[in-house]
């Protein structure tokens, strides 16, 4: 395998550290952003000379972009970038106030659209590369009380499809990362978690809320897997432009994906009385 250099946001904990010990091991050279000094010496020493550090807040666009430069030249050309820095916020919609949301938005979406379009010119003057952001499973499904979290990842999801689309042609693929439940911190102490305030809403949520605490620690997923199986798309000639990981997000999307197709299918023929008699196929 060729050796290659990685750039990853968010490899203290979870995922993007399974990411970087994968790649790591695989022999490539990792950039991992993390937010304190105590972080950045701990993710270096696991492979000195090869994880290097940096600290980075990923909402500070400019502070991305000068990173995403400086580590092009000091490190070297980027082969894989992976923007996977975020969170999770769980509260019902009416319960979640509106700077939770915005918040939720500017770490999931901004912050890893700042990432990839910082990386994005030097790959395409290279005529490769692969650009990489963690969805998730609710990037593609939705449950109740994750309204804000799941917002945030199907947004991501339709920046990354129309990015890869646009970059296709310049060499460059562009993966979207869609996680199951992972045996990590993400639903424990890394989730931030609106207060509740409704009281009508206790019989669908309470027994949610309160499951999802129970399973943090045993979740399904192994993150070193994860890693493995990331490492390994960048492998192939033609790497997915999603890839579904754990057999809980295959069983859910899946379902939800079943759903829209036959909401669709039920009402095609009043979804076909909208058109003018004569008018432009896109």
């Amino acid at each position: 395998m060729e050796k290659q250099n990685w750039l990853i946001t968010g490899v203290s904990t979870g995922l993007g550290r399974a990411f970087a010990q994968a790649a790591l091991a695989a022999g490539h050279t990792v950039v991992g952003t993390v937010r304190s000094e105590k972080d950045l010496r701990a993710f270096e020493e696991l492979r000195p000379g090869h994880a290097h550090g940096r600290i980075l807040d990923v909402t500070d666009g400019d502070a991305v972009s000068g990173a995403v430069a400086e580590v092009e030249r000091s490190v070297g050309p980027l082969d894989v970038v992976i923007a996977n820095a975020g969170y999770g916020l769980e509260g019902t919609f009416e319960e979640t106030p509106l700077a939770e949301v915005r918040r939720q938005f500017e770490v999931n979406v901004f912050g890893a659209v700042a990432t990839l379009q910082a990386a994005l010119p030097h790959m395409r003057r290279r005529r490769r590369g692969h650009l990489m952001a963690v969805t998730s499973m609710g990037g593609l499904m939705a449950v109740p009380g994750m309204s804000a979290y799941c917002g945030s990842k199907f947004a991501l999801e339709g920046i990354l499809e129309a990015l890869g689309k646009e970059v296709a042609q310049f060499g460059i693929h562009v993966t979207a990362i869609e996680p199951g439940s992972f045996r990590t911190d993400w639903a424990g102490r890394s989730m931030t978690r609106a207060a509740r305030t409704v009281d009508d809403y206790d019989e669908l949520f309470t027994p949610i809320r309160e499951a999802r605490q129970k399973a943090s620690g045993n979740q399904l997923g192994n993150p070193a897997k994860a890693g493995e199986a990331v490492v390994h798309i960048t492998t192939v000639e033609r790497p997915p432009a999603h890839l579904v990981l754990g057999s809980d997000a295959l069983r859910l999307v899946t379902t939800a994906r079943r759903a829209v197709d036959e909401d669709i299918r039920a009402w095609e023929t009043l979804s076909r009385t909208t058109d003018f008699a004569e008018g432009a196929q896109l």
